[in-house]
């Protein structure tokens, strides 16, 4: 395949997804190929995000509301791809508005996917988009998805299944364009816990040494003795076998206590001493390489990486796409044929109103 499939990206934070989708970079000595995807377009609203994805990417991306964002100023592009926020639809607090602010950012998604009908996009989001509400959140959102013209399919995909240090379990949606004869797959895992592929990798292949010199990453007497005291309360164990993958890092790993609901790693047994990770060891942990940048505070980086798409679970799905795009002798034709440029027909997000009957009318 040699033309390149052109992206535009939302909600794009420091890059994990961007970095997963152009490929093109190692980790834990494995070569992940480029791949013939390109991007002509990216977004955040977060100025340091923007800051680090420009230190690591050619095409600089913009720094913008997404709300407030015009389509008109987006280039073509054949593929729409966006994680979008998803605090509002976390089991951990399940208490909250599914539907709140963030929690209708999707919408901005499906408004561009109107404006421009690309002919693919890829979206992302935690598990519980699945799960909340008996699983009306997650028909919802397909619905208003399928309702701009697309065939949709999803998986539960997790990154220690496709040797990722982490047990991260995401939802991803493919969308292809209903005029457009392909029937996507996703990819097989490449790992397993229990067996018949390679072993799930271990924490302890991103950690540089259990015991740093630095000790601001280390927790106080005080700290260790309240956790001791709110143990018995806890619902999982926060200290991490290096043998194992690690639990779900999060954007909070620059105020982890002992007390969340975020990993952490035990030092020395005997003398009760815990630390959390460093910004690099969190950014392996999602799987990015070494040579990723974060030229911003370690608070900043922390709530980068912890908000990000793993490059290598990316890369998985979008090598998935390609490989079966090229395999298509006649989808290949058609998709990459002169065709009237439906991208031109671009409308102004704030031009298109959600509609009468919306799809979106779910008892909370």
């Amino acid at each position: 395949m040699n033309q390149k499939i052109k992206v535009a990206s939302i909600f794009s934070g420091c890059g994990g997804s961007d970095l997963g989708i152009v490929g093109g970079f190692q980790f834990l000595g494995k070569n992940y190929e480029k791949l013939p995807f390109e991007i002509v377009f990216a977004l955040d609203n977060d100025p340091k995000a923007v800051e680090t994805y420009n230190r690591n990417f050619s095409y600089e991306a913009v720094v913008a509301d997404i709300e407030k964002f015009d389509s008109n100023t987006m280039p073509d592009f054949d593929l729409l791809l966006g994680g979008f926020p998803c605090q509002s639809f976390s089991t951990v607090n399940p208490t909250k508005n599914p539907f709140d602010k963030r929690g209708k950012l999707y919408k901005k998604m499906a408004l561009l996917l109107r404006a421009k009908k690309p002919k693919f996009f890829i979206a992302e989001n935690v598990k519980g988009m699945l799960v909340l509400n008996e699983g009306k959140i997650y028909e919802s959102i397909e619905k208003e998805f399928a309702a701009q013209g697309y065939v949709i399919k999803h998986k539960l995909l997790n990154a220690a299944d496709f040797g990722i240090p982490q047990k991260r379990e995401r939802v991803f949606m493919i969308g292809i364009r209903k005029d457009i004869a392909f029937n996507f797959n996703f990819p097989d895992a490449t790992h397993s816990e229990t067996g018949g592929k390679k072993n799930w990798v271990g924490l302890g292949s991103v950690v540089d040494e259990l015991k740093l010199r630095d000790k601001k990453y280390y927790f106080s007497k005080k700290a260790v003795e309240g956790m001791k005291r709110a143990k018995n309360n806890m619902k999982r164990g926060l200290a991490q076998d290096l043998n194992k993958p690690c639990l779900t890092v999060t954007s909070h790993l620059a105020k982890v206590s002992l007390n969340s609901r975020d990993p952490v790693l035990l030092v020395e047994a005997n003398k009760e001493l815990y630390r959390r990770f460093t910004p690099r060891e969190a950014a392996r942990i999602q799987s990015f390489p070494d040579s990723f940048e974060f030229p911003v505070s370690e608070s900043a980086a922390y709530r980068q990486i912890g908000n990000a798409i793993p490059p290598v679970l990316m890369w998985q799905v979008a090598n998935a796409l390609s490989v079966q795009m090229k395999d298509n002798k006649t989808y290949g034709r058609h998709i990459f044929k002169t065709e009237k440029k439906r991208n031109n027909v671009a409308h102004s997000l704030e031009e298109y109103q959600d509609r009468k009957t919306s799809v979106l009318e779910v008892t909370r």
